[in-house]
């Protein structure tokens, strides 16, 4: 039998714990500043201190020393390296993932992709000038190897550049939409021209040379890079985890938004983040994590 006091101490680590969670989620970092492209996200927390949702944006001009990176690598005869870094120059990164769960725990596993994807590409941009797909064959070996089956994450990694083009791997994520201003309605990207792959940490990754554990079957092929040229002046694109998509039984997003979206006009990214976060809310009380990007084309 629970005693009181047993259960006081439970209570008071638990309260503890998760405290400690909202402090250790980690900020997804200053919002990328591009020309041309206009960038805003929100996340949501269903518990409100942490969930599972996380947002990571990569501003490569203001986060890491490009000049110096591309002196370096000229230096050491690397001109190929350097051509890469002056393309980051004028791209901006996004990661968005979803934990499956929503509680201060999940936010622990998202705090470990946040840190483990940072790290990861600062060695990318040093040995290949760019974040390539190598990086997320070893992100999802890691987090196979080391969280429960039952603890996977769906994750989409995407750089949109100045001239409005996205490039961009899934993991069992929502596929991104695309809210055309000329024909007021949601365009859905088709299957033909996305690739989509198993959540992150559910598969080994096949083309690294480690050893896989007995009874684990399968493996996640190598990944594809999938791209959109699509943005026009004011043309939205939204990533977004499934708590949004799942909102109201479903019956929100995409369909429940498009009249309002057609009326904003010329109005910011940040704008657009604002006014779904407060229709969201008077449709119906979330019941899940809720995370979206906003990519906006501001100039051709």
């Amino acid at each position: 039998m629970v005693t009181r006091r047993q259960h006081d101490e439970a209570a008071d680590e638990l309260d503890n714990f998760r405290e400690i969670a909202g402090v250790l989620r980690p900020s997804p970092g200053g919002v990328p500043s591009l020309d041309g492209v206009d960038i805003y996200g929100m996340s949501i927390p269903l518990q409100k201190e942490a969930g599972g949702d996380h947002i990571i944006y990569i501003d490569f001009n203001q986060r890491y020393d490009l000049p110096r990176r591309i002196a370096e690598a000229e230096a050491e005869g690397r001109p190929e390296v350097a051509d890469r870094l002056r393309d980051c120059c004028h791209r901006a990164g996004i990661l968005l993932a979803d934990v499956s769960g929503h509680k201060a725990t999940d936010a622990l596993i998202a705090a470990m992709l946040h840190q483990a994807f940072l790290t990861g590409v600062y060695y990318e941009l040093d040995r290949y000038g760019e974040i390539t797909t190598k990086l997320f064959e070893h992100l999802n070996q890691r987090f196979f190897r080391t969280t429960n089956v039952n603890k996977y994450l769906t994750m989409i990694y995407g750089e949109i550049s100045d001239e409005g083009r996205f490039r961009f791997i899934s993991a069992g994520h929502p596929r991104p939409m695309v809210f055309s201003r000329e024909f007021g309605e949601f365009v859905e990207i088709t299957d033909d021209r996305m690739v989509a792959y198993p959540p992150v940490g559910m598969f080994p990754s096949k083309d690294l040379n480690e050893r896989v554990e007995p009874g684990k079957l399968g493996y996640k092929r190598p990944y594809t890079v999938n791209e959109i040229d699509l943005l026009a002046n004011g043309d939205l694109l939204f990533l977004y985890t499934d708590g949004l998509s799942e909102h109201g039984g479903g019956e929100y997003f995409p369909r429940a938004i498009e009249g309002q979206l057609a009326e904003l006009g010329d109005e910011s990214a940040e704008a657009v983040c604002e006014l779904l976060r407060d229709d969201l809310v008077s449709f119906a009380s979330p019941q899940d994590d809720i995370s979206f990007v906003v990519i906006k084309k501001t100039q051709g």
